[in-house]
């Protein structure tokens, strides 16, 4: 568990862990967290973003959560504000936003639990994100160039294109596409079922057919090469059998994605974003898009997907009235021009 992986992190002496009293604190939220059902991917985060705070604090002389102030938590949020990265960039404000709201929610947490007698995180204004669009999606001939990119003479290959078209066909996360397991698959009605989704949420979502034939084709003629345990339950594995690794195979997208010349940042996420992309930019509608997603909020889905701006031309060109210039309209409009001697524009010298 994160918690007692936590204590076991303590600074030790003769042989006993020590904690500081807000360390303390800080290890039992924790382990609350893991208690009420929390994912285990959200309680690692937290432990990382507070065990942040807890070092900032100890720096500035707070052992025990009673002792943090509005003004030590705005100083924090001002350290993560002037924070640069390693390639000098700061973080962004909605990172920020990110670290901070982990540490609102531990004051929270303690003043209802009645260890502290007022919540100095009460009054702490969060940065506002930005509302950025994404720097791209891939087009539906980039996503087919991608796609062809896999060598189907190797087993490897074949388990990388199958890969590959379920993240088009699906738009999952990461997480979710490797989490899967063989009978999470249902050929006959051409669903996944994702098994504890972000927020510890399960959902069917649809495959297509294609996806579907890649699937059968890497799990009927590679993967039994692979998993020599016949326990073994995931769908995507290693040559070795194991479940693929998160860090490996967003690099093994990006080098699909360098191989197939297309030069757009991004790996596993950028197949989930295009997917959503392209679904809205075929007409379905955003409530199907965000419950295929699974997004809790209709919100979320409107500012993860983006307006296609051909779509947003061709409503413009068709509605708005001075969009179109017509021959007649140009003839007169070049007859109404005056000439450059009447606007002073003779020759330059």
């Amino acid at each position: 568990m994160v918690s007692r992986a936590i204590r076991a992190s303590s600074s030790v002496a003769e042989g006993e862990v020590f904690m500081t009293p807000i360390e303390t604190d800080v290890s039992d939220y924790l382990e609350w967290l893991e208690v009420h059902n929390y994912a285990s991917t959200t309680v690692s985060c937290r432990a990382r973003y507070l065990g942040a705070f807890t070092r900032f604090a100890e720096a500035a002389g707070i052992e025990g959560s009673e002792e943090v102030t509005l003004e030590l938590l705005v100083d924090y949020q001002r350290h993560l504000f002037d924070h640069r990265k390693r390639d000098g960039q700061p973080l962004s404000f909605g990172t920020q936003a990110q670290r901070l709201i982990p540490v609102a929610q531990l004051f929270s947490w303690l003043r209802r639990a009645q260890r502290i007698d007022a919540n100095p995180a009460a009054d702490l204004l969060m940065p506002r994100p930005e509302r950025r669009l994404p720097d791209a999606t891939l087009t539906a001939l980039e996503m087919a160039k991608l796609l062809s990119m896999p060598n189907l003479a190797k087993p490897l290959g074949l388990r990388d294109r199958a890969v590959l078209e379920v993240f088009y066909s699906c738009g999952l996360r990461r997480a979710e596409l490797i989490n899967l397991q063989l009978r999470d698959v249902d050929f006959d009605r051409g669903t996944l079922f994702v098994r504890h989704g972000k927020g510890a949420k399960d959902r069917h979502v649809p495959i297509g057919e294609r996806a579907l034939f890649w699937v059968r084709l890497y799990v009927d003629i590679v993967r039994c090469g692979f998993v020599a345990d016949e326990g073994s339950e995931h769908l995507f594995v290693s040559s070795l059998g194991t479940p693929l690794c998160p860090d490996w195979l967003c690099r093994k997208v990006r080098s699909y994605l360098a191989q197939a010349e297309i030069d757009k940042r991004g790996s596993c996420h950028l197949l989930r974003h295009t997917t959503a992309t392209l679904m809205l930019e075929g007409g379905a509608d955003i409530r199907y898009v965000a419950e295929m997603l699974g997004h809790a909020r209709l919100e979320t889905t409107q500012r993860y997907t983006r307006v296609s701006i051909d779509r947003l031309r061709a409503v413009h060109a068709a509605t708005h009235p001075a969009s179109g210039l017509g021959v007649g309209m140009a003839t007169e409009l070049c007859a109404a021009l005056p000439t450059a001697a009447a606007l002073g524009l003779g020759a330059t010298r």
